[in-house]
């Protein structure tokens, strides 16, 4: 492992195990699981379904757009836990239990959180009225990723910078 990693793994592991003990209890667990659970795929691709059918062409526009978008987070964020090869929490201290089983192997940066933020900013340039909905539930996509023991809150905030850029840079080059 590169050291900077084992000295920011070693800087957040206390975090990781203060959010995730929470996450040992089923009434936590769960509904933090189910969360996690629509944002591997599910919840995103129930709204481009949707879209089209609520907003017409400009529905259709919105989902090829997050289609699009999501394409280019898939390539990015692989290449970057291959080459990064962050061990996640889970795997790094062995008191640190991943409440659900993990994607792949790697956790830098959270491939959730990347979607989540990546879909919500293209969908709410879109469709603003739908801020209500999507900006608590790409929060909490980001927040179970810690609280499952799958990743550390730097995955999370990367993340997060990553799908922001994504983001307003596909909407910047579609306008």
């Amino acid at each position: 492992m590169q050291l900077w990693l084992r000295h920011l793994n070693e800087l957040e592991t206390s975090v990781c195990r203060a959010w995730s003990r929470p996450g040992q209890h089923q009434w936590i667990q769960r509904p933090f699981a189910i969360v996690s659970r629509l944002g591997d795929g599910i919840f995103w691709y129930s709204l481009m379904a949707t879209l089209p059918l609520l907003y017409g062409l400009q529905g259709l526009q919105a989902s090829f757009h997050m289609l699009a978008t999501g394409g280019v987070a898939l390539a990015l964020y692989k290449s970057l836990k291959g080459f990064t090869r962050r061990e996640r929490p889970c795997s790094y201290a062995s008191d640190i239990i991943a409440q659900v089983p993990p994607l792949d192997r790697y956790s830098f940066p959270s491939g959730h959180t990347l979607h989540a933020v990546s879909f919500s900013t293209v969908a709410i340039y879109y469709f603003p009225e739908l801020a209500w909905l999507l900006i608590p539930f790409t929060a909490l996509v980001a927040g179970s990723r810690v609280i499952l023991g799958l990743h550390y809150p730097s995955d999370v905030l990367v993340a997060t910078l990553i799908g922001l850029a994504l983001g307003y840079t596909s909407i910047s080059l579609a306008a």
